[in-house]
């Protein structure tokens, strides 16, 4: 299958995707700051610099696109038809370095929370799932994955 857009407008396309600072991460911030609970973001000094890092509670939230991180059997996550290959490998590296950033994380004492871009489509959703973050928070166990799927 050919790209129906020539390659320099792929290309900007492409630079235009944000790595921090998306909508789902700003709806899921307002919310849970509207709750109450404060937090740093993207801290370099941590593997994999998570979205949200609750000093005080010893967790951190990563906010995960469906299609970046390839989310399982979720809808939104589709392989482009075009440069397969490319994609395949782009993908594997993402799911490997999120996993290795896990387990570094786990292994510091740090308690591991996933929220995948699906559970936060819908404004409702965004509500549910801020407030299934604040009762995993005070939980106390180490690992979440929320997803709206």
């Amino acid at each position: 299958m050919v790209d129906i857009v020539d390659k320099e407008t792929r290309s900007r396309m492409m630079a235009g995707i944000r790595g921090r600072d998306t909508k789902p991460e700003t709806l899921l911030r307002r919310a849970l700051h509207g709750r109450g609970l404060r937090y740093r973001l993207h801290s370099k000094l941590l593997p994999g610099r998570p979205d949200l890092v609750f000093q005080k509670l010893h967790a951190v939230i990563f906010i995960h696109g469906c299609f970046w991180h390839r989310h399982a059997g979720c809808r939104y996550c589709t392989t482009p038809k075009t440069n397969q290959e490319f994609w395949h490998e782009k993908f594997a590296a993402n799911v490997t370095r999120d996993a290795n950033s896990m387990d570094s994380l786990l292994k510091s004492g740090w308690r591991v929370g996933t929220v995948w871009e699906c559970a936060l489509r819908r404004e409702s959703q965004v509500q549910i799932t801020a407030e299934q973050v604040h009762s995993w928070l005070l939980s106390g166990s180490s690992l979440m994955d929320l997803s709206g799927d």
